[in-house]
Protein backbone atom coordinates (compact mmCIF):
# COMPACT_ATOMS: atom_id res chain seq x y z
CA UNK A 1 0.00 0.00 0.00
CA UNK A 2 1.42 3.23 -0.83
CA UNK A 3 1.64 6.59 0.51
CA UNK A 4 -0.72 8.66 -2.01
CA UNK A 5 1.07 11.88 -0.17
CA UNK A 6 4.08 11.83 -0.58
CA UNK A 7 5.72 10.73 -4.02
CA UNK A 8 8.92 8.38 -4.67
CA UNK A 9 11.05 11.11 -5.58
CA UNK A 10 10.32 13.03 -2.72
CA UNK A 11 11.19 9.76 -0.28
CA UNK A 12 14.32 9.29 -2.57
CA UNK A 13 15.10 12.80 -1.56
CA UNK A 14 14.73 12.46 2.02
CA UNK A 15 16.04 9.21 2.15
CA UNK A 16 19.17 9.38 -0.03
CA UNK A 17 21.56 9.91 2.99
CA UNK A 18 20.03 6.88 4.41
CA UNK A 19 21.39 4.35 1.47
CA UNK A 20 24.72 5.45 1.82
CA UNK A 21 24.91 4.95 5.91
CA UNK A 22 24.54 1.74 5.10
CA UNK A 23 26.95 1.61 2.70
CA UNK A 24 29.44 3.01 4.85
CA UNK A 25 28.52 0.78 7.54
CA UNK A 26 28.59 -2.35 5.97
CA UNK A 27 31.96 -1.70 4.53
CA UNK A 28 31.17 -1.24 1.29
CA UNK A 29 33.63 -0.11 -1.50
CA UNK A 30 30.82 1.11 -4.57
CA UNK A 31 32.55 2.59 -6.99
CA UNK A 32 30.48 1.78 -9.80
CA UNK A 33 27.60 2.78 -7.96
CA UNK A 34 26.03 -1.00 -7.99
CA UNK A 35 25.26 -1.00 -4.35
CA UNK A 36 23.86 2.68 -4.33
CA UNK A 37 21.61 1.73 -7.52
CA UNK A 38 20.43 -1.33 -5.54
CA UNK A 39 19.53 0.64 -2.33
CA UNK A 40 17.08 2.79 -4.82
CA UNK A 41 15.60 -0.23 -5.80
CA UNK A 42 15.07 -1.72 -2.63
CA UNK A 43 13.85 1.76 -1.52
CA UNK A 44 11.43 1.29 -4.53
CA UNK A 45 10.18 -1.96 -3.33
CA UNK A 46 9.99 -0.82 0.02
CA UNK A 47 8.05 2.58 -0.72
CA UNK A 48 5.65 0.17 -2.85
CA UNK A 49 4.75 -2.37 -0.18
CA UNK A 50 4.85 -0.52 2.96
CA UNK A 51 2.12 -0.92 5.24
CA UNK A 52 1.58 2.04 7.47
CA UNK A 53 -0.23 -0.01 10.33
CA UNK A 54 2.89 -2.04 10.62
CA UNK A 55 5.68 0.31 11.25
CA UNK A 56 7.14 3.66 10.33
CA UNK A 57 8.36 4.15 6.97
CA UNK A 58 11.94 4.65 7.86
CA UNK A 59 12.52 1.66 10.02
CA UNK A 60 10.69 -0.58 7.05
CA UNK A 61 13.66 1.53 4.74
CA UNK A 62 16.26 0.43 6.84
CA UNK A 63 15.63 -3.19 6.97
CA UNK A 64 15.08 -3.73 3.43
CA UNK A 65 17.35 -1.55 2.10
CA UNK A 66 20.47 -3.09 4.50
CA UNK A 67 18.66 -6.87 4.00
CA UNK A 68 19.32 -6.07 0.12
CA UNK A 69 22.98 -5.19 0.46
CA UNK A 70 23.62 -8.31 2.12
CA UNK A 71 22.48 -9.79 -0.76
CA UNK A 72 24.19 -8.27 -2.99
CA UNK A 73 27.20 -8.72 -1.38
CA UNK A 74 27.02 -12.16 -0.98
CA UNK A 75 26.17 -12.60 -4.41
CA UNK A 76 28.67 -10.77 -5.71
CA UNK A 77 31.36 -12.52 -3.37
CA UNK A 78 29.98 -15.92 -4.82
CA UNK A 79 30.48 -14.74 -8.45
CA UNK A 80 34.04 -13.60 -6.89
CA UNK A 81 34.63 -17.10 -5.47
CA UNK A 82 33.20 -19.01 -8.93
CA UNK A 83 35.90 -16.77 -11.16
CA UNK A 84 38.94 -17.35 -8.86
CA UNK A 85 37.86 -21.43 -8.85
CA UNK A 86 37.67 -20.66 -12.53
CA UNK A 87 40.95 -19.16 -12.93
CA UNK A 88 42.58 -22.00 -10.79
CA UNK A 89 41.30 -24.61 -13.13
CA UNK A 90 42.23 -22.78 -15.82
CA UNK A 91 45.45 -22.59 -14.80
CA UNK A 92 45.64 -26.17 -13.54
CA UNK A 93 44.65 -27.31 -17.15
CA UNK A 94 47.34 -24.78 -18.79
CA UNK A 95 50.57 -26.59 -16.22
CA UNK A 96 49.32 -30.03 -16.47
CA UNK A 97 52.14 -30.33 -19.60
CA UNK A 98 49.55 -31.57 -21.67
CA UNK A 99 50.04 -28.78 -24.15
CA UNK A 100 51.58 -27.03 -26.90
CA UNK A 101 52.55 -23.31 -25.98
CA UNK A 102 53.51 -20.61 -27.98
CA UNK A 103 54.73 -17.46 -26.36
CA UNK A 104 51.42 -16.57 -24.09
CA UNK A 105 48.96 -18.71 -26.07
CA UNK A 106 48.45 -22.63 -25.19
CA UNK A 107 47.05 -25.12 -27.27
CA UNK A 108 45.70 -27.85 -25.75
CA UNK A 109 47.44 -31.34 -27.91
CA UNK A 110 45.35 -33.09 -29.96
CA UNK A 111 45.29 -36.97 -29.37
CA UNK A 112 44.71 -38.55 -32.36
CA UNK A 113 41.86 -40.98 -32.57
CA UNK A 114 43.56 -43.24 -34.27
CA UNK A 115 47.19 -44.49 -33.06
CA UNK A 116 49.86 -44.95 -35.39
CA UNK A 117 50.37 -48.37 -35.99
CA UNK A 118 53.28 -48.51 -38.38
CA UNK A 119 56.37 -50.23 -36.78
CA UNK A 120 58.79 -48.29 -39.36
CA UNK A 121 57.46 -44.84 -38.60
CA UNK A 122 57.78 -45.68 -35.13
CA UNK A 123 61.20 -47.07 -35.35
CA UNK A 124 62.56 -44.30 -36.72
CA UNK A 125 61.11 -42.04 -34.49
CA UNK A 126 63.02 -44.16 -32.02
CA UNK A 127 66.13 -44.07 -33.50
CA UNK A 128 65.90 -40.31 -33.33
CA UNK A 129 65.46 -40.22 -29.29
CA UNK A 130 67.58 -40.83 -25.99
CA UNK A 131 65.87 -43.41 -23.99
CA UNK A 132 63.72 -40.86 -21.44
CA UNK A 133 62.69 -39.00 -24.70
CA UNK A 134 61.13 -42.41 -25.71
CA UNK A 135 59.44 -43.25 -22.49
CA UNK A 136 57.90 -39.78 -23.32
CA UNK A 137 56.30 -40.56 -26.49
CA UNK A 138 55.56 -43.54 -25.56
CA UNK A 139 53.79 -42.59 -22.42
CA UNK A 140 52.34 -38.99 -23.60
CA UNK A 141 51.26 -39.59 -27.22
CA UNK A 142 50.85 -42.99 -27.68
CA UNK A 143 48.80 -44.46 -24.26
CA UNK A 144 47.69 -40.82 -23.61
CA UNK A 145 49.25 -40.19 -19.97
CA UNK A 146 49.67 -36.89 -17.99
CA UNK A 147 53.56 -35.49 -16.94
CA UNK A 148 52.03 -36.18 -13.54
CA UNK A 149 51.18 -39.89 -14.29
CA UNK A 150 54.69 -40.54 -16.34
CA UNK A 151 56.52 -38.76 -13.44
CA UNK A 152 55.35 -40.78 -10.39
CA UNK A 153 55.48 -44.35 -12.80
CA UNK A 154 59.21 -42.97 -13.50
CA UNK A 155 59.99 -41.59 -10.08
CA UNK A 156 61.08 -38.42 -11.44
CA UNK A 157 59.87 -35.18 -11.44
CA UNK A 158 56.98 -33.25 -13.27
CA UNK A 159 60.12 -31.21 -14.46
CA UNK A 160 62.39 -33.82 -15.91
CA UNK A 161 59.41 -35.56 -17.53
CA UNK A 162 58.54 -32.65 -19.23
CA UNK A 163 62.23 -32.02 -20.31
CA UNK A 164 61.85 -34.84 -21.87
CA UNK A 165 58.72 -33.71 -23.77
CA UNK A 166 60.41 -30.27 -24.75
CA UNK A 167 64.10 -31.98 -25.98
CA UNK A 168 61.66 -34.72 -27.61
CA UNK A 169 59.63 -32.27 -29.52
CA UNK A 170 62.52 -30.36 -30.68
CA UNK A 171 64.47 -33.49 -32.42
CA UNK A 172 61.18 -34.45 -33.71
CA UNK A 173 60.25 -31.43 -35.39
CA UNK A 174 63.07 -32.02 -38.10
CA UNK A 175 63.44 -35.11 -37.96
CA UNK A 176 59.98 -36.88 -38.65
CA UNK A 177 59.77 -34.00 -41.67
CA UNK A 178 62.27 -36.13 -43.20
CA UNK A 179 60.67 -39.75 -43.02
Amino acid sequence: MTNNNVTFEEIVEQNERRIHYHIHRLNIRDTEQEFFQEGLVAMWNAYEKHQPDKGPFTTYFNYIIRNRLIDLIRKTNREKEKQILLNIEQKRLLHNGNCYRSHVISYPMMIAEKPITDEIFWEHVKKQLTGNQWKWVTYFIIENMSVKEIAEQEGVSMEAVKSWGKEARRKLKCGVARY
